[in-house]
């Protein structure tokens, strides 16, 4: 019903919502999960209403992120899901109050064995880089300590994930501060384009450290974690990645290289 501008001609919009919410409390996991997702379709069945109540929405997704009793993450999946839809129609100054908070949370979710909640983390992380214009330093730190996760994810197994990181990355680009980085996000992650995941990387290890030397050893140690992935094909791609980041740093900053660190892989 709420997914239906049907809405708009019932005096039960606010009902509604008052009793969707209320069902965060639900004993019942699937009721919880049903109600985050009767919330978000009100960005379908009535957008203009979204703002009205839009506080209430973002605290709902945001509890929802945050459910204790979801082993399985559903509730937060639902949440996540839901919250990219409404984004377009909130109010800025209630996104931004959440901003950072929210990138935290979904950011574990980046590496969730379930495909479902690693694209729906990703997608939204990169529908938050849309309201980073006003704390633009904070998700900048955001976007960096995400960063190479989200680029050896190109290499996931599960086609859906990479077109999200692709997504996100696009997203993200006019956010880092690096015009190189922006133009290489936006005409080499089009979702129809095919990607020479090597020559990629290269050139966006170029553009790294040009712009962010300081950030080697901590674009490293973060790869390192991935020397144990799962997956394949990540597992390849992050000494590749360190291989590039060391190749184009300049001599000034090789000293941030640990090479007992490297050579152990820890």
């Amino acid at each position: 019903l709420l997914n239906n501008n049907v809405v708009n001609d019932l005096l039960l919009l606010e009902t509604m919502v008052d009793s969707m919410t209320g069902r965060q409390k639900d004993s019942c996991v699937l009721v919880r999960m049903l109600a985050l997702r009767g919330l978000g379709n009100i960005s379908s069945g009535s957008p203009d209403k979204v703002r009205k109540h839009g506080a209430k929405l973002l605290a709902s997704m945001v509890n929802g992120m945050d459910d204790k009793d979801d082993p399985h993450n559903l509730v937060a999946l639902e949440a996540m899901s839901s919250l990219s839809k409404l984004l377009d129609h909130l109010e800025e100054r209630d996104i931004q109050s959440m901003l950072l908070h929210i990138a935290i949370r979904i950011r574990p979710f980046f590496d969730s064995e379930q495909p479902e909640l690693r694209r729906a983390s990703i997608v939204l992380f990169g529908n938050l880089s849309k309201f980073s214009a006003t704390n633009c330093e904070v998700f900048f730190e955001q976007i960096l300590n995400g960063l190479v996760t989200l680029l050896l994810h190109l290499q996931d197994p599960k086609p859906e994930v990479v077109r999200a990181t692709k997504f996100a990355l696009r997203m993200c680009g006019p956010s880092m501060g690096c015009e190189g980085l922006c133009e290489m996000f936006l005409n080499h992650l089009r979702e129809d384009r095919s990607l020479h995941y090597g020559e990629f990387m290269n050139n966006v290890c170029k553009h790294l450290m040009k712009s962010y030397p300081e950030m080697l050893n901590r674009l490293i140690v973060t790869n390192l974690f991935y020397f144990k992935s799962t997956w394949v094909d990540i597992r390849a791609a992050a000494p590749m990645f360190i291989g590039f980041l060391v190749l184009h740093v300049d001599e000034e900053h090789c000293q941030q290289v640990d090479l007992d660190q490297l050579i152990s892989g820890e």
